[in-house]
């Protein structure tokens, strides 16, 4: 029996939608003011998070996840403008529609970018390079915003060359360019690479998808250990995941290892508040809802526990899942020899679904180039 892992039959024509700045360019679709102006979407509050950020902000250096504090001193000029999930989402139900006019393959990872697969050319387009303009152009004249995409042979290059020609860009990488396009590309840029794990292959003098490749699997199994496999792959162009149509999150949230240990009351609260709102912000993302909340703590000596609370119903404000959170770990105070990790996840999930649209699609015939 064949897995998600095994070789696949034909070349498979893979293309990745990604928004540009997607919350704060809809932001400065609706409000003309905005235009040309540093935009962070997101709380300016003094313990606030920059959810999205324009490309004039991040000209300053500004990036989401950043604490709005640190985005101000980066950028004194900066307009902080909170989020409005119910247009985002409205928005991307536009966008979903013009992907199912040109395959049933969507794999969307959050409200503004998704894997497709258009390995059969319903529309007769004659490539995959063709199908990813026309969604574009479509995006562009529904909606007034601009997408980029990468269309490659597997997920993981089409993802990579997606953020290649940002903003409003396409990159193109046919399977005979895909091991010298990884080859030449900064680890830190590999999908899974955080700052953590890149910073232990800089120590490891492994900077570039060439010395990444240059090393064995068995060096990669005793430094990454199960990740190994999917670093030797990735390092040689290789990704045989196929787009799954019906994929479903089991759980959103957001993990931090720590430069230093923490075991302080203070310390593992004020921690577990930047998690959170890392957290908040990817589920608000995905538009997801869900009834259990999941501490996780990986102590000094890698030791890993996991507690849990569940809710009767969904869980939609941010501050009850602090909350949960927030008891979850005092229930596990006072810590003994420090804790490395910390992490809070939603499960139990219910995701927003694209509704159908009226536009009417011609299926037809396989096998294009890219």
């Amino acid at each position: 029996m064949s897995d998600e892992h095994d070789t696949p039959s034909t070349t498979r024509k893979i293309i990745h939608v990604d928004m540009d700045a997607f919350y704060a360019s809809v932001e400065q679709r609706d409000d003309p003011a905005l235009r040309g102006r540093p935009v962070a979407v997101g709380g300016s509050r003094a313990r606030g998070v920059v959810a999205a950020a324009s490309y004039e902000a991040r000209g300053f250096g500004v990036r989401s996840a950043m604490p709005s504090v640190t985005a101000l001193r980066r950028c004194p000029d900066l307009v902080f403008v909170p989020p409005r999930f119910d247009v985002y989402r409205a928005i991307s139900q536009q966008i979903r529609a013009i992907f199912a006019c040109h395959t049933d393959l969507i794999e969307p990872l959050s409200l503004d970018e998704a894997y497709l697969d258009v390995t059969e050319d319903r529309n007769r387009l004659g490539s995959a390079t063709a199908i990813a303009e026309a969604i574009r152009a479509a995006i562009l004249t529904e909606t007034g915003l601009t997408a980029s995409a990468g269309v490659s042979y597997n997920k993981f290059i089409a993802k990579l060359a997606s953020d290649q020609n940002k903003p409003n860009g396409i990159c193109v990488i046919p399977p005979h360019h895909g091991a010298a396009f990884v080859a030449a590309l900064p680890v830190k840029r590999f999908h899974g690479v955080g700052p953590v794990t890149a910073r232990k292959m800089e120590a490891l003098g492994i900077l570039t998808g060439a010395d990444l490749r240059d090393q064995s699997l068995t060096f990669l199994q005793r430094h990454f250990g199960s990740y190994a496999d999917y670093l030797y792959g990735a390092a040689r162009g290789i990704d045989h995941r196929p787009v799954r149509a019906h994929r479903i999150a089991k759980s959103v949230g957001a993990e931090r290892t720590f430069e230093t240990d923490l075991s302080a009351r203070e310390a593992l609260h004020a921690a577990l508040e930047r998690v959170v709102e890392a957290a908040w912000t990817r589920i608000e993302r995905s538009g997801a809802t869900g009834r259990t909340v999941t501490l996780k703590l990986r102590y000094s000596d890698f030791r890993t526990i996991t507690r849990a609370r569940s809710s009767t119903q969904g869980i939609t404000d941010r501050a009850e899942f602090l909350a949960m959170g927030m008891a979850l770990l005092d229930q596990q105070l006072p810590i003994d020899g420090g804790v490395r990790l910390l992490g809070l996840t939603l499960s139990g999930l219910s995701m927003s679904q694209a509704e159908d649209g009226d536009t009417v699609c011609i299926p037809v015939q396989p096998e294009l180039p890219l």
